[in-house]
């Protein structure tokens, strides 16, 4: 079986893989295999999924995307990707409050990791979930709710560890509109003074930086508001692409022009692929009030970053109670990096970043490369529940060995 991950730095080693059509088949799958791993939209950048024994892709089961109005919920399947039914939610009045930059992922796998967005308000993806549903490793379906199960807040970040999940249920806002403005060339030192102002401009502002000059070198800010928003920074004069020589006919729809949301907090329009793959990435999660002396921190190495790297993105994320989710308890900043794909050149780079960073308590995304995933205080009772729901390791991998179990 040759599988390899989006970006083609990752093959996958497992013997097979499967799409089943239905639950039913999914659970048959399930309980035969020795060892098994779900396998999302592959949108990762390490051996987060790889097993030596099956794959198994929840891409094939039915669509199913049923809105209930009267609870503001939609029960989404876990294969579909958020570009794929957001519309929906839409024409019927309602909205996630959150989206990651890419609507190309599976909310299966984005939840899973605990992928997230931005906004000093708003919270990862994984925290509009209220239930979910898993094929466990004896084959068993099994419905876990955030208000029955006290187990909840750590089963929704589940790395895959827990079981095969087949359906999530999120909860919904009413639908509202964005504006999306792009600024270039705001100083270090306008940032450096207003550096918490300036991420709580608006209901979602991303900072995109190269690290070679005292300047970032692009401000996205995506606001509900009419009014533009005031930046020590110049209007961009037409659209933008954050990594330089791109097309900026990928991303969405720029210049203060309003449209629904589904259609602005992305960056990247779903008809369209973001970039071409080549690229590696990393992403490091910092306490908000350490925001500013970790930036200091990253650009003090700008001398090894910059060579290899396409561009940096830097974001805020609201805490939340998901147990391994990197906002765990604290309001986060994300320090993410988009690198060239030379492994070689890049991952030395990587260990420097977070040397640099370890003095604020990073905590890696679950989904990029890194050395250490970071201090999460219910890791101990995340391997109880591992225990409890695959004693005998069905969903483990080299993975969770060193990074969860280990």
């Amino acid at each position: 079986m040759s599988v390899a991950n989006w970006a083609g730095n990752v093959s996958f080693g497992a013997r097979r893989l499967h799409r089943p059509g239905s639950v039913e088949e999914l659970c048959r799958v399930v309980a035969e295999a020795d060892r098994v791993r779900p396998l999302g939209t592959a949108h990762s950048f390490n051996h987060i999924a790889d097993t030596p024994g099956d794959l198994v892709s929840v891409a094939g089961l039915p669509p199913v995307v049923e809105i209930d109005s009267d609870r503001s919920q939609v029960r989404v399947a876990a294969g579909l990707r958020y570009g794929e039914f957001a519309g929906r939610l839409h024409a019927a009045g309602f909205a996630l409050p959150n989206l990651g930059s890419l609507p190309h992922i599976s909310v299966g796998g984005a939840c899973a990791t605990a992928t997230h967005g931005s906004g000093v308000g708003n919270g990862n993806l994984a925290t509009a979930v209220s239930a979910l549903e898993l094929v466990t490793a004896d084959g068993s379906v099994r419905t876990v709710r955030r208000d029955a199960d006290p187990d909840f807040p750590g089963m929704v970040v589940g790395l895959g560890a827990l079981g095969v999940v087949t359906h999530l249920t999120l909860e919904l806002v009413p639908s509202f509109e964005i504006r999306q403005y792009v600024f270039d060339g705001l100083p270090h030192p306008e940032l450096f003074t207003r550096f918490d102002e300036v991420l709580g401009l608006a209901y979602s502002v991303s900072l995109f930086t190269d690290w070679r000059h005292p300047v970032v070198d692009q401000v996205w800010v995506k606001q509900r508001g009419a009014e533009p928003p005031e930046l020590p920074a110049t209007p961009a004069d037409g659209p933008r692409h954050p990594v330089p020589g791109m097309p900026v006919e990928n991303c969405t729809q720029q210049l203060g022009v309003p449209g629904p949301w589904h259609e602005r907090l992305p960056h990247f329009r779903l008809e369209f692929t973001p970039s071409s793959g080549e690229e590696l990435q990393t992403e490091y999660f910092v306490p908000r009030s350490q925001a500013l002396d970790a930036f200091q921190a990253v650009h003090r190495l700008a001398h090894l970053v910059a060579p290899v790297l396409h561009i940096s993105e830097i974001r805020t994320i609201a805490a939340d109670d998901l147990w391994l989710s990197p906002c765990h308890g604290r309001d986060s900043v994300a320090f993410h990096f988009t690198w060239i794909r030379d492994a070689d050149a890049v991952l030395p780079v990587i260990a420097a970043v977070g040397d640099a960073l370890a003095p604020f308590a990073p905590r890696a995304h679950w989904g990029k490369l890194f050395v250490h995933s970071g201090h999460y205080d219910r890791l101990p009772d995340f391997r109880a529940l591992i225990e409890r729901y695959d004693p005998a390791g069905k969903f483990h991998n080299e993975f969770l060995e060193r990074h969860v179990s280990g």
